[in-house]
């Protein structure tokens, strides 16, 4: 069968036992969309987004894919940005990455994926940015995890560089963009400490964020 009958099955059982514990969570859900916040992570499946943060439907808008990149000439991103951002009036957007993203990992690898090497191009390029810090690459855990973190960040600085953001500050909207990464082995998110909320704040944040990082090497090496 290829109807995929106990996906239904299992939405039907979801929405009745909602509908059981509030009966009003649907229509209320179907008036209105006014989350605060805004996530952008990977397409992950072991990463769900509401569930993380414990947040029901109609909390959180979501922007996923493969890697949490922000890219400035990627529309669909810069598409749900703009309408969180100037639609919705979210005042927090979260730029959310994990340990152990197979996207990072196949950004550094030396094999061909196709299509997608083009787009964790990007994730190379942050890898030749930070090369100081994470060294010559040979695939351990603490690179990747490495790379991980600096991508996040560096995402979340492209966050703050375009011009909805910083339209948004301009006009005094009040707007916070932060970096965070998921554990998946425990399921925890950890703040990595770029959380800017103005425009003198963003190289601020940068520095500040990269220093924990290097200060976290240091204390390894």
């Amino acid at each position: 069968m290829n109807n995929l009958e106990s996906l239904f099955e299992k939405n039907r059982s979801w929405s009745e036992r909602i509908s059981e514990q509030d009966p009003e969570f649907f229509p209320t859900l179907a008036s209105q969309q006014a989350p605060e916040y805004l996530w952008i992570g990977c397409s992950d499946s072991r990463v769900p987004a509401n569930e993380i943060v414990d947040l029901l439907p109609g909390e959180l808008f979501v922007h996923r894919n493969v890697s949490n990149l922000v890219v400035h000439s990627d529309m669909n991103c810069l598409s749900v940005l703009q309408f969180a951002v100037e639609v919705l009036k979210v005042k927090h957007v979260m730029v959310v990455g994990h340990y152990g993203c197979g996207g990072v990992r196949a950004a550094m690898d030396s094999k061909r994926h196709g299509l997608i090497d083009n787009w964790l191009s990007h994730i190379r390029d942050v890898y030749l940015q930070y090369r100081h810090l994470i060294g010559p690459w040979q695939d351990t855990v603490e690179q990747n995890d490495l790379l991980c973190e600096l991508n996040v960040i560096e995402q979340a600085h492209n966050v703050c560089n375009t011009t909805i953001v910083q339209d948004a500050w301009e006009r005094g909207q009040d707007l916070t963009v932060h970096s965070w990464v998921y554990t998946l082995t425990n399921g925890q998110l950890t703040d990595l400490q770029f959380c800017a909320s103005a425009q003198d704040r963003i190289d601020a944040e940068l520095e500040r964020a990269v220093s924990r990082v290097e200060q976290l090497v240091r204390s390894k090496a």
